[in-house]
């Protein structure tokens, strides 16, 4: 299982109207959910953007999950998997 964080950062017309906001947040999360059925959404953290925690056995799911963020326009994002420590050390 791959686990990804997705950070984003919002564009400054993401919060020209803070209920359009969240009908686009919304959006984006009904949307990832039908069309990645393969990741597990973990949880959104709101930073100075947001972090998004999912999980996939397909790495590639991950990456279509970036794309939707992106394809509203609204958003930056920074992608980065990892391992869990145990795996990483077992590696070693």
């Amino acid at each position: 299982m791959t686990t990804c964080i997705i950070l984003t950062r919002f564009s400054t017309e993401a919060f020209e109207d803070p209920k359009r906001f969240k009908n686009l947040a919304d959006a984006v999360t009904a949307k990832i959910k039908k069309q990645c059925l393969d990741v597990t959404w973990k949880g959104s953290f709101a930073t100075l953007g947001v972090a998004h925690f999912l999980e996939a056995d397909d790495p590639k799911q991950i990456e279509k999950a970036a794309m939707i963020i992106r394809a509203y326009g609204h958003f930056n994002d920074r992608n980065d998997g990892w391992d869990p420590w145990e795996e990483f050390l077992s590696t070693l």
